[in-house]
């Protein structure tokens, strides 16, 4: 699984023109699932992810958790992180997950990243044309992909 987190003051999920996700301060989860993913990644990445102390402390020193700032998170789903661009011009993406085994793994995530968090997050639809909007708040962003565990 590849993660990009982005720590915002604000973020949300439009499909078709109805508001799916809204968040305040928080995370918005860019995650893109591979054909070798599994329980291990899930797992892990949740659990790295509501504890990575990416938030300012009173003495403005990123030093806290989502958790520890009880934040709000979204989760959106998106094959492209595992674009693959070495050869020509044309992104392939022959590393994302076909939708019958990465639907079942992104709904696993959520249900894990809820579980590790205490609440409901919001998601992404599976596959949609979203249109996703935040106010990077920073800017912070991370990547982080659990096949190098980094």
């Amino acid at each position: 699984m590849r993660a990009v987190i982005q720590r915002v003051a604000q973020a949300s999920v439009t499909v078709d023109g109805e508001l799916i996700s809204e968040i305040s301060n928080g995370l918005l989860v860019l995650l893109g699932i591979e054909e070798a993913d599994g329980e291990e990644d899930i797992v892990w990445l949740s659990k790295k992810i509501v504890n990575l102390r990416i938030f300012n402390d009173a003495e403005g020193i990123m030093n806290q958790s989502l958790l520890q700032q009880d934040g709000e998170l979204i989760v959106v789903s998106q094959f492209t992180l595992h674009a693959a661009t070495k050869k020509g011009n044309r992104p392939s993406y022959l590393k994302a997950a076909k939708p019958d085994t990465a639907i079942p793994l992104y709904e696993r995530f959520i249900a894990q990243i809820e579980k590790d968090l205490g609440k409901k997050v919001g998601a992404g639809v599976f596959g949609a044309d979203m249109k996703v909007a935040l106010l990077n708040d920073g800017p912070v962003t991370i990547q982080i992909d659990t096949k190098n565990k980094e």
